[in-house]
């Protein structure tokens, strides 16, 4: 059964930093792409960063220079460090990855970030 699983979430104020994990069961988050979206209450899901398979990365411009994408493939496990977190950045945040050239689409439990002023 394929997923990915979630976890690092929580409250935090503004200014710190959160590290929000995705480990891979049954799929590669080291060969496939790896998206992270976020949800706020009221919002659209939005983009927020991007690895590819390839160890490019891409981010939303409201989350560049504070949030980094990163992967370990040993653990299958991919990663989103969120520095400088802002009370706009309190949202549920969700990872992503697809197969088969995007025919397959595998997200995360998501997971609860809140940031308080």
């Amino acid at each position: 059964q394929v997923q990915l699983v979630q976890s690092g979430g929580g409250l935090v104020q503004a200014g710190e930093s959160l590290r929000l994990s995705c480990i891979g069961f049954g799929i590669s988050v080291s060969f496939n792409a790896v998206n992270w979206y976020r949800q706020a209450p009221g919002k659209q899901r939005e983009f927020v960063a991007i690895m590819t398979s390839g160890g490019s990365t891409n981010y939303a411009d409201s989350v560049k220079g504070r949030f980094t994408a990163s992967r370990d493939n040993a653990v299958n496990t991919a990663y989103l460090q969120m520095h400088n977190l802002q009370p706009e950045d309190t949202a549920v945040y969700y990872c992503n990855t697809s197969t088969h050239g995007g025919l397959y689409h595998y997200w995360g439990q998501g997971t609860q970030v809140t940031v308080s002023s």
